[in-house]
């Protein structure tokens, strides 16, 4: 049976197909309907929060957590100024204690190079002396033992 008593074609349909589609058009439209309910719904709790995220007590706390940070940042470049005050003043005193060990040591080189020096002037002194001493018996010796004769041994002053 048809809608129309006329010959349309597609375009007149039979009542039992606009029966059928009716009834399967009212649950889905509820269907439908009741989704985009509660799609609307979470879009208003995503906007609230959003909104919260930007204003009110959440922009509140973002806030704080900025300024607590900004403290914290602040006591870092505080403690990092420090660390390098003491670091250079460490460094100061290593340089202070570098310079009195090298002086230190070079006193210590000069002094005993002095005594050093001493030492050998004093024993080079009594080696002449002993030599001196024993010069004519050196010599009569050596004399003797080039010409194969002994050869006594002068008294002579020396220089």
């Amino acid at each position: 049976m048809q809608l129309i008593p006329m010959p349309l074609g597609p375009i007149n349909p039979d009542v039992e197909s606009l029966v059928v589609g009716a009834v399967l058009f009212g649950p889905l439209y509820f269907l439908v309907r009741r989704m985009i309910l509660r799609l609307n719904r979470v879009l208003e709790e995503r906007a609230t929060l959003l909104e919260g995220v930007t204003g009110g007590p959440a922009a509140e706390l973002r806030d704080e957590a900025e300024r607590i940070r900004a403290e914290h940042e602040a006591t870092l470049a505080e403690a990092r100024r420090e660390a390098a005050q003491v670091r250079q003043q460490a460094r100061e005193e290593g340089a202070v204690l570098i310079a009195a060990a090298r002086e230190e040591g070079v006193r210590e080189r000069d002094e005993a190079l002095v005594g050093g020096k001493s030492r050998i002037e004093a024993e080079r002194a009594s080696a002449e002396i002993e030599l001196r001493l024993q010069v004519s018996e050196l010599a009569s010796e050596l004399a003797s033992r080039i010409v194969g004769e002994p050869v006594a041994a002068g008294t002579g002053s020396g220089r």
